[in-house]
């Protein structure tokens, strides 16, 4: 194995660029723990089958392109008490480690793939010290190899992940001496900043005045807890996987089509009944996460951008499942086309997270991922890459995140459908989620195959 790093670069500017809303979001998550979003353990690792030779000198210099284009992965949030700020700081090439995967008796390239990314979400990335990205090429043979890149969540979001990607393939093309077309114009982080913190778009009165009237009263739908915080059970976080059959995938795609909605929405209906029927209540209201990106502004930015949006939909009198999803469709269009700032919205709804901050309760985040990115089906520079799926294993430890329960779904090559419920292991056990996990994908089956059958909520 192999390994080049950068040493620390120096910052290009003295100038305090002030925070976006959403990392003011993020700071109030920081308590200073190793789990917290500025721990090592708060990134995003993805990975990638790379068909074809790889030349490990040129991809280590288009990842030092790819930092020197988008100053979010060399921008340090800087947090000293009330006095809060970003510092950017010059290019430097991040670390790339290649290494050798040999076979493995009993064991297929797929579950040394797997192997690997387990091992690289239970490593760390430091967050004080820029770029807050690495990269390992861990080969099978000379034309079969895995890419993987580890990112702080702190500097980049899923979406920014496929930004880097893209970037990345056309930067290592240039680099290999191929005509590459030109990347788009990339926004910076800091200009993101200033447009969220000063442009009327970026919070308009119409959307203010949506979610003082949607959230009036509510309250989080929160899930009861194995344990409470106050017991001191160590706080790391951990992953319950699972598959929904093609099957069960391809009937909700129908569905979708036929209501004039999306996979999306057909899932996050399928979990509202799940959370009715554990709570007791048919006013439902399940936090996502959405892009925050100002439409199609920062599309092609890096950067942490996505919003904690809650949804709120009244399931009283809905008795079939199709009624359910045509109320879950207009609570998600209504909240879509009315998408600000996680702090706008808790400052028009100060008590919605109160059953999530007590004792023994936790708020949970549905999000369904697009598909997997299979970068064009020719090879670019004599590479062809398509993004690994994840195997419905559950993981002791994984990726970091500050509190909650979130799940999250997407879509396998193979059609299937794989769940991922990530979760903090001082407040849920495995068997709590695992549990959860098995109602909603007997929900789902269910209602996808007879969407006009009674239902009960209660």
């Amino acid at each position: 194995m192999s390994t080049a790093s950068a040493g620390q670069p120096a910052a290009t500017q003295t100038e305090r660029v002030p925070l976006s809303l959403n990392q003011e979001f993020v700071c109030l998550f920081d308590f200073g723990s190793e789990d917290g979003p500025f721990g090592p353990h708060y990134h995003i690792v993805e990975a990638w089958r790379v068909t074809g030779q790889v030349d490990a000198a040129a991809m280590q210099r288009a990842l030092r392109d790819v930092v020197e284009r988008h100053e979010a992965l060399r921008t340090v949030i800087v947090r000293d008490g009330d006095d809060k700020y970003q510092q950017i700081y010059s290019a430097s090439t991040p670390e790339l480690s290649v290494r050798d995967l040999p076979a493995e008796p009993g064991k297929s390239r797929e579950q040394q793939a797997e192997e690997l990314i387990r091992e690289l979400e239970n490593g760390t990335i430091d967050a004080e010290h820029p770029p807050f990205i690495k990269a390992v090429l861990a080969r099978f043979d000379d034309n079969d190899s895995v890419l993987a890149l580890i990112t702080h969540h702190i500097a980049t979001d899923g979406w920014a992940v496929r930004v880097i990607i893209r970037d990345l393939v056309n930067r290592y093309a240039a680099q290999k001496g191929f005509d590459v077309p030109e990347l788009p114009k990339a926004p910076q982080y800091r200009e993101f900043a200033t447009w969220s913190l000063e442009s009327p778009d970026a919070q308009p009165a119409s959307a203010r005045d949506y979610w003082a009237k949607t959230l009036e009263g509510a309250r989080i739908s929160a899930i009861p807890t194995d344990f409470a915080r106050s017991a001191g059970v160590p706080q790391t976080t951990g992953a319950y996987r699972f598959s929904i059959p093609a099957d069960v995938v391809s009937a909700a795609a129908k569905l979708a089509t036929s209501s004039r909605s999306t996979m999306p929405i057909v899932l996050l209906a399928a979990y509202q009944i799940v959370v009715a029927r554990k709570l007791g209540s048919t006013d439902v209201i399940v936090a996502t996460f959405t892009p925050g990106r100002g439409g199609r502004l920062f599309q092609d930015t890096v950067g942490s951008f996505f919003n904690f949006v809650p949804l709120r939909t009244d399931l009283a009198g809905a008795a079939t499942f199709r009624r359910v999803l045509e109320r879950t469709r207009r609570t998600c269009l209504d909240a879509y086309s009315h998408d600000i700032p996680s702090l706008h919205i808790f400052g028009m709804a100060p008590e919605l997270m109160g059953p999530a901050m007590a004792d023994n309760g936790s708020a949970a985040v549905f999000q369904v991922f697009p598909d997997p990115v299979m970068l064009g089906d020719d090879a670019v520079a004599g590479l062809k890459l398509v993004e690994i799926s994840r195997e419905p294993r559950g993981q002791e430890r994984t990726s970091a995140m500050p509190d909650g329960v979130l799940w999250t779904l997407s879509t396998a090559p193979s059609g299937d459908m794989i769940g991922a419920i990530t979760f903090k292991r001082n407040t849920f056990g495995d068997v709590t989620i695992g549990a959860m996990a098995e109602d909603f994908k007997e929900v789902l089956s269910q209602v996808v195959a007879s969407p006009d059958a009674p239902i009960q909520l209660g």
